[in-house]
C-alpha cells in the first residue's frame, strides 16, 4: 500500500523533462517578443500548399460539383445507418440522408453497400444535400416501363386499389390507371374482388409530363377472341342451338356471349308466358342454350330465343280446356275492361267485366279480383287461331234471369230502388242483378217531364209495373204511372172542346206555355193563342205559378195532349171583359187593324174549325152575304139616328157620340166582311202548327225511342 502510493506520487522522469523543454521555449519566445507595427498589405498569407497545388485542388473539386445536378440518379456508399435514417455518400461536400422507409430491403443492408439515390436538393438549408431512394426506383421503373410500351410488349401487372372510375395498377413499381370499362369485354359485378389480382395488361396511353400511365386488359381478351368470333360468325346458322353466357340483364332482354359474339334474346322469347321482366327467369353469368332466331347480312345483330326450345303451350288447347269445364288460373293483369287469368304458362284467358257478375253492377273489374289472385271460373269459348279464350266467373252461380217470366209476369207489380237516372228515364232494382227500365215517358200519366229527376230520387222506392220481358237481351221494361188508372178517359169529359178552365203557367216553352189545370194534368197554349205585346214573348210578361184562364181548342186522347187558348177565351166575353185582362196583365189595348190581324174579340163564337167544303160554300156565298149585311145596316140607320136624337145632351156630346156609333158600325162591318176569310186563314194556321206539333213530338219520340234502345 505504502509502496503503491510511492509510486503513483513519483513523478514520470520523460514528462517532467517535456514540461521542462516547453518552458523553456516559452521563455526563449517571450525574450525574442518585440512590439511592432505591420501594414496589412505588407503581411503574407502563410499557405500549407503552394499557389499552383492550390489551383490545380480548386479545379478538381469544381469539376466534382458540376457533374452532380439535382433531378439525377447516382450511385452512393452507405456510410452507417441509424434508427430513421440512412446515411449516404455520394461523393459530394456533404453525406445525404434517406429514411429508412424508402428502402424495401433495408435488413439486407450494411455500411459499405452501394444504392442508387435520387438526388433531390443539394442544400436542404441545413447543410446537407436531400436524397430519394423509392425516387430513384420509380425513376429506374419508369424507364422500363416506357421501353416495354416502346417496344409495344404486354406488361404483367397488380391490381392494387380500387378509385373512381376504375382500379390502380402497379406496374414493375409504376401506378397506372385501369379504366373500368377496359377491365373485361364482360361487365364487371364486384370491382373489390379484383384487388390483389395479377393481369397482363397493355399500355395504351402515356402522359411524359405527368407521369401517367393508361392500361388495358380489354384489348388482350378481344384480341384472343376475335378468332373465336371468326369462327362462329362462319358457322352462325338460323334455328342452330348454342350455348351462351348470360351477359347484362335489361327491361327488354338479355343480352347472351356466344363466345365472342353478343346476341340479344328479347323478352318476348324468353317464355310462352307472360314475363314482367327478364330477371324472373334468368340471371347474370347463367349458362343457357338458346336458338338462333334470325341475324342481318353483318351478323353484327342476332336475335336469340329460348321458349322456342319448348314445345306451345296452344297445342291441342282445345282438349285441355274444353269448354263449360272449370279451369284454374292466377290473375295476372286487370284493364277497365277485364282481367286476363294466366292457366299455364303461355295460355291466358280473359274475364270480361260483363261476365263476372250477375248481380253486381261492377264500374272496374278491380272492385272483385286482384292481381296474383288463384280463381277458378268456367270456359265460354276458345278461338286456337287467334289465341283467345273467353272465361266466366258469374256462370259458377246459377242464372238469376232463368224462370224470370214466372217471377215477373207482364202486369204484375212490384216495388224497387231507383239506383240509377239517366235522360231517358230510370233504371229500377227488382232484385240483386234484376233491373227494369222505367222509360221517362211511362213516369206520369198527366205532367209533361223533361227530366226523370223532376219525379223521383236515386235510392228511392218506388212501385212499378211489369210491361213487359225479354229474356234473350236480359231486359225488363217497367212502367210507374200504370199503378194508377189512366185519367185521359175521365179527362175527355172534363176538358170538352170549347170547356172553360183555370191553370197555372207551370213553364214555358220556345212555342208557347204549358199550363197544369185542375185535375193535374198539363195543358199547351200556343204563343198566337196568349196575348202579348208586339216584340215580346209570353215569358216577357207573365210570370211561373201565375193563374190563367184559357178554352180548350183541341183535346187528343190517344197522344194525351189538351190545347188550349187564352184569346178564345175572351171571344164569347163582353169587350170590357178583355180590356180589363189586358190592363191586369200591362199590355197595352190593341188597335182595331191589330184586332183584325190576330184574332176578333167580343161575342163572335167560334168553338171549331170549319170543314174545308163549308168554309168553301162560304166564300161563294160571300157576296150575298154583303148585300143583306148592306140592307141591314140601312134598316138600323133610322134607329139609331132617332134614339140619338132624343138624348137631351149637348151639341159637343152628341156629335162624339155619333162619331163613336159610326165608328162601331163601321168596326162591325169589317169585322163581318173579315170573319170567313180570318176563319179560313186561322184554320189553316192550326192545321199548320198541329202538322208541326205531330211532326216535332214524333221526332222527339223517336229520339227518346233511341236513347231508349241505346241505354238498354
Amino acid at each position: 500500500m505504502t509502496e503503491e502510493k510511492k509510486e503513483t506520487g513519483t513523478p514520470n522522469p520523460s514528462e517532467e523533462q517535456t514540461k521542462d523543454e516547453m518552458a523553456n521555449q516559452q521563455t526563449t519566445n517571450d525574450d525574442k517578443f518585440e512590439e511592432q507595427v505591420v501594414k496589412l498589405e505588407d503581411l503574407q498569407e502563410e499557405h500549407e500548399y503552394s499557389q499552383a497545388e492550390m489551383e490545380t485542388l480548386t479545379r478538381l473539386y469544381d469539376q466534382t460539383l458540376e457533374e452532380l445536378k439535382e433531378g439525377e440518379v447516382v450511385t452512393g456508399r452507405i456510410l452507417n445507418i441509424t434508427d430513421s435514417d440512412v446515411i449516404v455518400d455520394i461523393g459530394f461536400k456533404s453525406e445525404g440522408l434517406i429514411p429508412k422507409d424508402e428502402f424495401d430491403n433495408i435488413e439486407e443492408l450494411k455500411p459499405g453497400d452501394e444504392v442508387e439515390v435520387y438526388v433531390d436538393e443539394l442544400d436542404n438549408g441545413e447543410g446537407q444535400i436531400a436524397l430519394s431512394r423509392r425516387r430513384a426506383d420509380f425513376i429506374k421503373n419508369w424507364e422500363r416501363v416506357i421501353q416495354k410500351y416502346e417496344n409495344d410488349e404486354v406488361i404483367p401487372g397488380t391490381i392494387t386499389r380500387r378509385i373512381k372510375g376504375g382500379m390502380v395498377v402497379s406496374l414493375m413499381g409504376v401506378d397506372a390507371f385501369l379504366p373500368g370499362s377496359q377491365i373485361d369485354v364482360k361487365p364487371i359485378r364486384d370491382f373489390d374482388a379484383l384487388i390483389g389480382k395479377q393481369l397482363n395488361f397493355k399500355i395504351v396511353k402515356v402522359n411524359r409530363a405527368r407521369k401517367n400511365i393508361v392500361v388495358s386488359s380489354r384489348v388482350l381478351i378481344e384480341k384472343e377472341l376475335e378468332g373465336k368470333r371468326k369462327e362462329i360468325l362462319e358457322t352462325l346458322e338460323k334455328g342452330q342451338v348454342r350455348k351462351g353466357t348470360v351477359k347484362n340483364i335489361t327491361d327488354f332482354g338479355v343480352f347472351i356471349d356466344l363466345g365472342g359474339v353478343d346476341g340479344l334474346l328479347h323478352i318476348t322469347d324468353l317464355s310462352w308466358g307472360r314475363v314482367n321482366h327478364p330477371s324472373e327467369l334468368v340471371k347474370l353469368d347463367q349458362e343457357l342454350e338458346v336458338m338462333v332466331l334470325d341475324f342481318n347480312e353483318n351478323k353484327d345483330r342476332i336475335s336469340l330465343g329460348l321458349k322456342q326450345l319448348q314445345p306451345h303451350p296452344w297445342e291441342n288447347v282445345e282438349q285441355k280446356y274444353p269448354v263449360n269445364s272449370i279451369v284454374k288460373g292466377r290473375v295476372v293483369s286487370i284493364t277497365d275492361y277485364g282481367a286476363f287469368v294466366e292457366l299455364e304458362k303461355g295460355i291466358e284467358g280473359l274475364i270480361h267485366i260483363s261476365e263476372m257478375s250477375w248481380s253486381q253492377h261492377i264500374k272496374h273489374p278491380s272492385q272483385i279480383l286482384t292481381v296474383g289472385q288463384e280463381v277458378e271460373a268456367v270456359v265460354l269459348n276458345i278461338e286456337p287461331d287467334q289465341k283467345k279464350i273467353s272465361l266466366g266467373l258469374k256462370q259458377l252461380e246459377p242464372d238469376p234471369w232463368e224462370n224470370i217470366e214466372e217471377r215477373y209476369p207482364v202486369g204484375s207489380t212490384h216495388k224497387g230502388i231507383v239506383r240509377n237516372i239517366t235522360q231517358f228515364g230510370v233504371f229500377v232494382e227488382l232484385e240483386e242483378g234484376i233491373d227494369g227500365l222505367v222509360h221517362i215517358s211511362d213516369l206520369s200519366w198527366t205532367r209533361k217531364i223533361q227530366h226523370p229527376s223532376e219525379v223521383v230520387k236515386k235510392n228511392e222506392e218506388i212501385e212499378v209495373m211489369v210491361l213487359g220481358i225479354n229474356r234473350e237481351e236480359r231486359r225488363i221494361a217497367l212502367g210507374h204511372k200504370q199503378i194508377e188508372p189512366n185519367p185521359w178517359d175521365a179527362f175527355e169529359q172534363v176538358y170538352m172542346v170549347g170547356s172553360e178552365t183555370t191553370g197555372k203557367i207551370a213553364r214555358f216553352v220556345d212555342k208557347g206555355v204549358i199550363v197544369t189545370l185542375p185535375q193535374g194534368v198539363d195543358g199547351f197554349i200556343p204563343n198566337q193563342h196568349i196575348p202579348a205585346p208586339k216584340g215580346k214573348k209570353p215569358s216577357d210578361v207573365y210570370e211561373e205559378g201565375a193563374e190563367i184562364q184559357a178554352k180548350v181548342i183541341e183535346f187528343d186522347k190517344e197522344n194525351k195532349k189538351i190545347v188550349l187558348s187564352v184569346i178564345g177565351y175572351f171571344r164569347d166575353k163582353e169587350r170590357k171583359d178583355y180590356e180589363e185582362y189586358l190592363e191586369k196583365q200591362g199590355i197595352p189595348k190593341p188597335t182595331i187593324e191589330e184586332m183584325i190581324k190576330q184574332r176578333p174579340v167580343g161575342k163572335v163564337k167560334k168553338e171549331e174549325p170549319k170543314p174545308a167544303k163549308e168554309k168553301a160554300e162560304e166564300v161563294k156565298a160571300e157576296p150575298e152575304k154583303k148585300k143583306e149585311e148592306k140592307a141591314e145596316e140601312k134598316k138600323k140607320e133610322p134607329e139609331t139616328k132617332t134614339a140619338e136624337a132624343e138624348q137631351k145632351q149637348p151639341e159637343d156630346k152628341k156629335e162624339e157620340k155619333m162619331e163613336k156609333v159610326e165608328a162601331k158600325a163601321e168596326e162591325k162591318k169589317e169585322e163581318k166582311a173579315e170573319e170567313v176569310k180570318t176563319e179560313a186563314k186561322e184554320a189553316k194556321e192550326e192545321k199548320t202548327e198541329k202538322k208541326e206539333e205531330a211532326a216535332a213530338e214524333k221526332k222527339e219520340e223517336e229520339k227518346t225511342d233511341d236513347k231508349k234502345e241505346t241505354a238498354e
